[in-house]
């Protein structure tokens, strides 16, 4: 299940012409790096793992939109970093990965 949906973000990632190419490469790189992470988490932590899942989803999404909204771009990536922080301890490498996608998000201008 978690990994469908980071398959379904890459391919989102893949089409999106509103995604710089050099971000687009980070992001797919970091995808491949957090796949490796939430797979090893679901294991011990599941409900965490589906929640980073999903808020990578939203914040995705929010990257993808032709029309910015600013609102829900702050709320994905919030949520983004909020559903690694009870983790951090345990997995630093995920939530080094997690924030790393927040900072290409942001540098878009998200």
């Amino acid at each position: 299940m978690i990994e469908d949906r980071i398959q379904k973000i890459e391919a989102r990632l893949k089409e999106s012409p509103n995604i710089p190419e050099p971000a687009r490469a980070e992001l797919l790189k970091l995808l491949a790096a957090l796949k490796d992470e939430v797979g090893t988490l679901a294991k011990s932590h599941a409900e965490d793992a589906r929640s980073i899942a999903r808020f990578v989803d939203a914040s995705a999404h929010e990257a993808t939109r032709t029309e910015k909204k600013p609102k829900l771009i702050e709320a994905s990536l919030n949520g983004l970093t909020a559903s690694v922080e009870a983790i951090e301890a345990s997995h630093p490498k995920l939530a080094e990965v997690v924030n790393q996608i927040a900072v290409v998000l942001s540098n878009m201008g998200l």
